[in-house]
This record gives structure tokens, sequence and C-alpha cells, in this order.
């Protein structure tokens, strides 16, 4: 190591130890340690341009390790991504561009939201898989437009969360030779040494995986750790590991190498201590030498030629290929035909298809007109209907394809698809049954966090499942992710609002949806349609001005709420009937909108959803009640659990007359 290259690492070892201790909160275990690795791959490798943050053929740094945010803070302070001085002296504090977490969207320069461990190794698989397809669409001789990779660095509680085997395995498969992971091999995590639980060997796993395994036993070993990412960059057929030896906390005399130094402040006299070992001024506090900051300006200044001399290319690919430099900047600008619109509207289906077949049918019109939609199911194509006809399977010898077989893996695949969406230039769906999405719940609270456009497909919608029992039939699902802020979930009621509810959630790009289908068929019914892009509407109104009582319903129990309608003016009681396919979307419209669909004046209220009750309160009011569910399923053909759980007509209307009474 040169005395400049020992200054830049010491630089971003106490630039971190500075913020921590001044935040009096953080983990300098990991800075610390991967310092040198983190400074060669940013320095000597990674294709950036720090003054356009955005540029599309940028190589992708994810930080998977998240704790760890004040080494990337680090670097993006001294590459020049806009981040101040005072913005690590802020680090960890109210309304800071340095959170405790790098998050996507609120600091320049960070790739995605990590911090839950293994969520960034999956986003990264989906970063190199979505890199691999986008090289094979618009890639031509002499012209690699798409050309990038995707950097990773985990450490040990990584390589133990079950998201990144998952997502490791599916890459290996894949053979996503543009994907690299530096493996911060320090032994060490919160609770002591890893030899605690931790003891399998990582590099068999990851070979088994079909990855390239490489070692640097020396983490402070600047020209080792280079040499393994030259060879890393060498193989084209196998993503990379890159195991570095490192010590937690390094440089800290009574606290390197032990678990205490990975999440508090080192404290003011180790930090002392730590300084006079790496011949740091002591008392100097955010120092930056001088001879640093003109390294890292002249770094910056290179940078952004690899950026010029790809816009140049992109000219001449325009020249020579304006149909494919036209498609590029539509997939990469996200531009949706006004067609689609017309298309999805005069779309006919088979009489009383269940939700998840109008789906499928739906896809295909989608894909029509949005070829760079991509996907696939979490190995349930054939019941979730999400294959997309003629579009070819992604497979490593042939990236060219949009259906991707994700393999019973439903947690890696929903941090696959936040990196897909990440990247850019592809609009991913992934699909399981709704029972199921609780594997997926961490990915899916981490894209709804960043607001990605991810697209959730979850089919087999409730206790109408039938024989497959309670563990197949969803009861507190719907609710669960109605609760997570920035996702809209779309439970439309037939063919037609599946329609719509498609065309609402292509046309979402604020945050992910996720869209809830039915197993059985349901009727298609009358007056369902436009008034579905609201969220909820009047299906069917009172005759007289003011109605008896309202009955509002979701998917499949929309039904059940317009035959009880019927039931109750025979009896000489006026309902209206109104459909709550997305209570996000109502809840968007105007407070007009909403007191004109569900007025003040009506209290008697009754709702009607096959799921746990929670999130209908605040439409029931004080005089309203909610049929519902109150406990799991049981195994029986769906109509019977129908009838059983009281998802019948007959029982809507005991219910609304008993309400009147």
């Amino acid at each position: 190591m040169n005395n400049v290259d020992e200054l830049a690492v010491n630089t971003l070892r106490f630039l971190a130890v500075d913020a921590i201790e001044k935040a009096k909160s953080g983990h300098p275990g990991l800075p610390l340690g991967a310092a040198p690795m983190a400074y060669v791959l940013w320095s000597r490798f990674l294709k950036h341009n720090p003054a356009n943050p955005e540029w599309f053929n940028r190589d992708r740094f994810v930080l998977s390790a998240g704790h760890g945010s004040m080494l990337l803070y680090g670097l993006l302070y001294l590459f020049g991504y806009g981040l101040s001085l005072d913005d690590l002296k802020n680090f960890r504090q109210w309304g800071s561009k340095t959170p405790g977490h790098p998050e996507y969207g609120h600091t320049p320069g960070v790739e995605t939201t990590t911090g839950p461990l293994g969520q960034g190794f999956a986003n990264a698989v989906g970063m190199a898989l979505a890199e691999k397809r986008l090289g094979a669409e618009f890639n031509r001789e002499g012209y690699p437009v798409i050309d990038h990779f995707t950097y990773c660095l985990a450490g040990d509680g990584c390589m133990m969360e079950g998201i990144t085997y998952e997502a490791a395995s599916l890459a290996g498969h894949l053979k996503l030779g543009k994907l690299v992971c530096l493996y911060d091999d320090n032994k060490i995590t919160i609770d002591g040494s890893t030899d605690l639980t931790f003891t399998e060997d990582v590099e068999k796993r990851f070979m088994a995986c079909g990855w390239q395994v490489l070692k640097v036993e020396d983490g402070n070993d600047l020209e080792l750790i280079s040499s393994a990412l030259e060879k890393a960059g060498q193989e084209n057929s196998r993503p990379s590991l890159i195991m570095v030896k490192t010590e937690i906390g390094f440089g800290c005399p009574q606290k390197q190498g032990k678990s205490e130094v990975h999440g508090a402040p080192v404290g003011e006299e180790e930090a002392k201590r730590a300084k006079e070992k790496l011949n740091w001024p002591g008392e100097s506090n955010f120092y930056v030498p001088a001879e640093v900051e003109e390294l890292f300006q002249d770094y910056s200044a290179s940078l952004q030629q690899q950026e010029k001399e790809w816009q140049d290319l992109m000219k001449a690919y325009k020249s020579d290929y304006p149909d494919l430099s036209a498609r590029f900047h539509s997939w990469v600008n996200g531009e949706i035909p006004e067609e689609l619109e017309k298309e999805l509207a005069r779309m006919s289906f088979e009489d009383s298809p269940a939700t998840r077949a109008a789906s499928g049918q739906i896809m295909q019109a989608v894909a029509r007109y949005l070829p760079n939609l991509v996907g696939g199911s979490a190995d349930l194509n054939a019941s979730a209907k999400t294959y997309l006809k003629g579009m070819e399977i992604f497979q490593s010898e042939n990236p060219a394809g949009n259906n991707i077989y994700f393999g019973v893996r439903e947690h890696a695949m929903g941090g696959i698809l936040s990196g897909i969406a990440l990247h850019g230039g592809l609009r991913p769906f992934g699909s399981t049954f709704l029972v199921f999405c609780d594997y997926m719940k961490p990915a899916i609270r981490l894209a709804a966090l960043m607001k990605l456009g991810v697209i959730y497909v979850f089919s087999h919608d409730s206790i109408a499942v039938g024989e497959d029992g309670p563990t197949h039939q969803p009861v507190e699902q719907i609710p669960n992710l109605r609760s997570i802020p920035n996702l809209t979930v779309l439970r439309p009621a037939d063919a037609i609002e599946t329609a719509y509810a498609w065309l609402s959630v292509i046309n979402n790009r604020e945050g992910p949806s996720a869209l809830i289908l039915s197993r059985q068929g349901l009727p298609q019914l009358a007056a369902t349609g436009e008034g579905s892009l609201k969220g909820g509407y009047i299906v069917r109104g009172e005759d007289k001005n003011v109605a008896d009582i309202m009955l509002i319903a979701s998917g499949s129990e929309l039904h059940l709420a317009l035959e009880a309608q019927v039931k109750l003016k025979e009896k000489g009681i006026e309902a209206r009937v109104v459909s709550m396919m997305s209570i996000e979307l109502f809840m968007r419209q105007s407070k007009e909108y909403r007191e004109s669909v569900i007025p003040l004046d009506i209290k008697k209220r009754l709702i009607i959803e096959a799921a746990l009750p929670q999130g209908w309160e605040q439409f029931a009011g004080d005089e309203g009640q909610i049929i519902a569910l109150d406990d799991f399923g049981a195994s029986a053909p769906g109509k019977v659990m129908l009838e059983k759980m009281g998802f019948t007509v007959d029982n809507v209307v005991n219910k609304a007359l008993n309400l009147l009474a």
C-alpha cells in the first residue's frame, strides 16, 4: 500500500469513526475492517460518474451489509456525490442525508435501501439479471450499450440469511457473470464469534451453487484485493464471490476483532488509540488530508470521461440502429402506449372466469404493448396464470426471454424483483399464492419503502381455495398487506375490474402494487368497470334519495352484496352497493368524491370480505358491521367453506335486516 492509498483508506475509516462518535450511534466495525476493499473497488474498478449518479450504464454498488452505511457515505463524500462534510457530521440525525442505513432516493449514489440483511444481495442479483436481459435486447456488434457490473458488499449476517442462499442459487443457475460479491469475512456478529452458529463452508456452498469463489487472505492488502477483482471481471459464465479475510474494528487496540465494535461507537479514548496506532492526527475529527482530497478529485474527473465515451457510443448507435435506440429510451423512460388503455377497455372474457384466469388473459395483452414486462412465479405459473406466451424463458443460454422461473424461492423473488426495478428499463412482476406472500414480506416492505413500481400477482385469495385447507387459505394476508405504507392492494370482483386493476397497476410508479385474485370462477357483474380506477365506486345505487343501508364489498364477495340488494329491495329496503376494489386508491380521491360514494348520512353499513376485518372499521362507522373471518379455515370444497363461514346471500340479507331492526 503506497502512502496516498493508505491515507485514503484511513480517511474512510476515521470519517466513519468520527461520525459515529458524534452521533453516539452506529456501526464502526465494518467500515474499519472493510475500508480497503471498498476503496480498491471504487477507485480502480467501479464504473460510475459522481456528476451523474443516474447514468444508465454505470456499475451498480450494493452495500448489502447496510449497517456499515458510514463507509458508503464516506465514499460518496470523497468522490463528490453532493454530500458535504456537514452531512457526515449529521449522521443519523433528523433530516440528514446520511440516515442510519442507506436509503434509496434519499442520498445521491445509494442504489438501494439496505439494512435488513440479505435483501441487498438479492437486489444485486436482480440488477445483474436486468443487465443481462437488457444487453440481450439492445447490444449489437460494436455497440455494447448495456455493459456493466453489479457489485455487492455482504457480511457474515447476510450469508446466514435464507434470502441470500435462495438468490445465490438462482444467480448461479442463470450464470450471471457480471455479478461480483465482496464478502467481508470477519467471522463476528452481534452475539460474538460466528463459531456459535455458523460453521458451514461458505466457499463450498457457493461453488455448489455455480459461483466462482476467490479468496483474499489479507483484507488490508490492496493488491491482493485488486487481483481478485480483476479475476472476477474476467469470468463471464459464473458470478463471483470474493471472500476477503478482515478484522472487524481494525485499528482499535482493545476492540479489534471483538463483537462489541459491531454496533456501538468505539468511545472517545479508543478512537484516540486507534488514530495513534494508524498514525492519524489524534485530535482531528473529520480530517481529510489535502493529498486525499486531490486524489479523489482526480478520480472523479477521470470517471466523467467514461460516461462521455458511452454517450458518444449512443449517438453512433442511434444513427446505425434508430429503431433500437428509440425502443431503448422508451423502456428506460417507462413509457406506456395510450393504445393499451383502449385494448384493456374492450377486452371480452369467457363466462364467469376466475380473476386469476382473467388476469392471465390480460397479461398477454399488456405484454404486447409493454414488451419490457418481465417476471414469473415461484413455481406456480400453471396456477397463477402468469406465463407470457411467445416471450420465451430467461435462461443463461437465452437471456432475451421475459419469463423468469424463480423456483420455489418466494423471498428471493421479492428481493430480485426490487433489484430489477431499481436497475431500470424493465417492469417486473412476480407471483405466488396469496398465503405465501408471508415469505416475501420483508422484500415487499422494502419495495414499498423505496416506492418501486413492482407488481405482485397473488392468486388463490380466500377460504374458497377449499380442499387444500387452512395452510393454503389466506385469512390475515389481505389486511397485513394493506397495512404497508405505499403498497396499493387491489382485489377485483370480476374480469372487467381485473382489467382496470391491471391498468391502474401499470400506471402506478409511486410504489408497488398487489393484485389479489380468486381461484374460483366469478360471475361477470353489471355496471363494474372504469369506476374501479378510483378504488371504490357505486355499482348499484338506491332509487330514493337516501339509502336505508349500504353494502360494501371487495373482490369475490361483491356479487353477494348485489344479490342481497335485490332481495332487500323485495322487502322494501333500499341498499346502495359499493365495490371497494382498492382502499388505497379510494383514499387518494378527493374528500368530496369519497363522501359521494360513502355519505356520512347513511349510517347503516354492512361490509363483506372473506378475510380478517382489520382496516374496515374506518368504513363501518359506529353503526356498521363487518362480515369477515375470525379464525383459520378448514379443509372442504370451496363452496362449502364459504357457506360454513357465512359468505352467503341469505346471511348478508339477515345481517342487514338485523342491522336495520
